[in-house]
């Protein structure tokens, strides 16, 4: 029977030779005999599965909260969308799919309930104790707050899972832990889940946003890309519904900005020569990519939903409550700490109460805020 040093055989035989490896892994930090028949990474990707934080994805906002309706994405269908986009265009470059799959599967753990409304509050209370940022979260998260193993603290995660986790996604305004100093970029896998996570909200957010009426049909007439597809879709299939040309539009823009994507990012690799994943993270640019013509075509999408999805007064509405919830859980809760349930009031002598208060509101569900906030708040509610 195939055993795990068959499947790194496999890796070092069949991936590119500028993808990760999970044999040249940088390794753990607490040593760990390797399992019998699962590499590093799909040991890494089943761990991010198994954990707390990724089934409380479920109940945790992308745009609309959960309970405005069932059909809607959230935080966890969105991962799972995201990870579909970049393990097919992983395998397409021969790229390390399981790499590929735990980041995507990770990135968005340390989310704060109420999507980034919540993160914008979190981030604004934790101004004087080090501020907050969801992918230094995440890596929080794998790292200290996962309580799933008596041998360690977290989920003890490949280096190349974490800095895929913390490095996905380029900002200036975030100081990379020391670690992840002295490369500028992570290794393509991570670049790609940067790209498959703008994919795939961007599509998905559309259509939520038509489906829940914020987004007459009329008013896409502007978007170019959307032109284009929707167009495509109702000339092929003129007797179906408007939410089945819809669906197929939609399927066909994700078409579109993949093949760009997969077609640039092969044309790149190419011209620089890069032909190693360590070459990927010293390269001075990022190497996953799309072409200008459809970037502009993306940004003008993505412009379109900021104006007309993300700032309709409803979604404004639902933020500014979002906003106002976790500000004054976080206020709640400093202004009197043993409020807190006694096993998160134990790590504030060791930890600093903002901190502490800061990962446990981080880690709620929007339910659990919602109904923590009255508990706290409302004078009838049960406490």
């Amino acid at each position: 029977m195939p055993d795990r040093r068959f499947f790194e055989d496999v890796e070092a035989k069949a991936l590119a030779p500028y993808a990760a490896r999970s044999l040249e892994s940088r390794g753990r930090y607490h040593a760990e005999v390797e399992h019998d028949f699962r590499t590093a990474f799909q040991r890494d990707r089943d761990r991010i599965v198994h954990s707390t934080a990724f089934r409380r994805l479920e109940y945790k906002t992308q745009v609309f909260v959960n309970h405005e309706g069932d059909h809607y994405r959230t935080r966890l269908t969105h991962s799972l969308e995201a990870a579909q986009i970049a393990r097919t265009m992983s395998r397409f470059l021969r790229l390390n799919e399981d790499l590929t799959e735990a980041v995507t599967l990770a990135h968005d753990l340390g989310h704060t309930p109420f999507g980034h409304a919540g993160e914008d509050a979190m981030n604004s209370v934790m101004k004087e104790h080090g501020g907050f940022e969801h992918n230094m979260q995440s890596l929080r998260i794998v790292d200290h707050l996962e309580r799933r193993y008596p041998a360690f603290p977290g989920l003890n995660l490949t280096f190349e899972v974490r800095e895929g986790i913390f490095k996905h996604s380029p900002s200036p305004d975030k100081r990379a832990p020391d670690e992840f100093e002295g490369a500028p970029h992570p290794v393509l896998e991570a670049q790609l889940v940067d790209l498959a996570d703008e994919i795939a909200y961007t599509n998905h957010d559309l259509e939520d946003g038509l489906m829940s009426g914020f987004l007459p049909l009329e008013t896409l007439e502007e978007v170019e890309l959307w032109n284009e597809h929707f167009g495509e879709a109702c000339r092929a299939h003129p007797g179906e519904r408007r939410k089945v040309r819809i669906r197929v539009a939609i399927r066909r823009i994700i078409n579109h900005l993949t093949t760009d994507l997969l077609r640039e990012t092969e044309r790149r690799l190419a011209a620089t020569g890069v032909d190693s994943a360590d070459g990927v993270r010293r390269y001075p640019d990022r190497l996953v990519g799309f072409t200008g013509e459809v970037e502009r075509q993306k940004a003008s999408l993505k412009r379109f939903l900021f104006v007309n999805l993300y700032r309709h007064y409803r979604v404004v509405r639902m933020a500014e409550k979002a906003k106002r919830v976790v500000g004054e859980l976080f206020h709640g809760y400093t202004s009197n700490p043993k409020q807190l349930p006694p096993h998160i009031a134990a790590r504030i002598e060791a930890e600093g109460a903002p901190r502490v208060i800061c990962d446990y509101i981080a880690g709620m569900t929007d339910r659990f805020a919602l109904d923590e906030h009255r508990k706290l708040f409302d004078p009838h509610a049960k406490v």
